[in-house]
């Protein structure tokens, strides 16, 4: 195996780690053992839990990044983009519902360790929040495009944050209706009566 697949195999198995045990109950032997590497191997890439967390974090944006620029080239509309994101919850709903918001629940961790890695963590939000505002700016909603955006990130981390307590994915699939809702009423007359026959 080439370096830099032993290297992508060590983050793929800490970023499932991190996010089914969380970053601080996982520990370096654990990633190590996953890995089945040798521990000179293992050693050769990473010395240390903390340069671990600091690639998963550098690969969740890169997937992220190139996640939202698809929705973007393959969406019809603005509104259809945001849709893409509002239904991560039903495309994730089983993950979701076992471990919560991969996002939500890394920054939630970093932050009340005061982690050094907290603000590189918040910067993944930062993405689908940037992407979210300029989504809404498009659809013509310039002066509240960030707080639209916002309130999005808001619904969706709070939706995530209840399916993971009490397991409904009734509950999911009806707040996401609920959002889709709310979506067509925030856009213009236009472009909501073309959404609406899309759905």
């Amino acid at each position: 195996m080439v370096a830099s697949e032993t290297r992508r195999q060590i983050v793929d198995v800490a970023d499932r780690l991190f996010y089914e045990r969380g970053f601080e109950a996982t520990s370096f032997a654990d990633i190590a053992k996953d890995t089945g590497l040798s521990r000179g191997n293992f050693y050769y890439h990473f010395k240390t839990k903390n340069e671990i967390l600091e690639a998963v974090i550098a690969q969740r944006a890169a997937h992220t990044g190139a996640m939202l620029e698809a929705w973007e080239r393959e969406a019809a509309s603005p509104a259809e983009c945001i849709r893409s994101f509002i239904h991560i919850l039903i495309r994730n709903r089983a993950r979701i519902m076992a471990c919560g918001c991969p996002v939500g629940t890394l920054c939630d961790e970093l932050a009340k360790r005061d982690h050094a890695a907290k603000d590189d963590a918040a910067r993944l939000f930062a993405l689908f929040r940037d992407w979210l505002s300029r989504q809404f700016a498009r659809l013509g909603r310039d002066e509240d495009a960030d707080a639209l955006a916002l309130h999005v990130l808001m619904r969706s981390q709070g939706i995530a944050t209840l399916a993971t307590a009490f397991r409904d994915e009734d509950f999911i699939r009806r707040e996401v209706a609920e959002m889709e809702a709310w979506l067509l009423a925030q856009c213009p007359a236009a472009p909501q009566a073309e959404d609406r026959r899309r759905l």
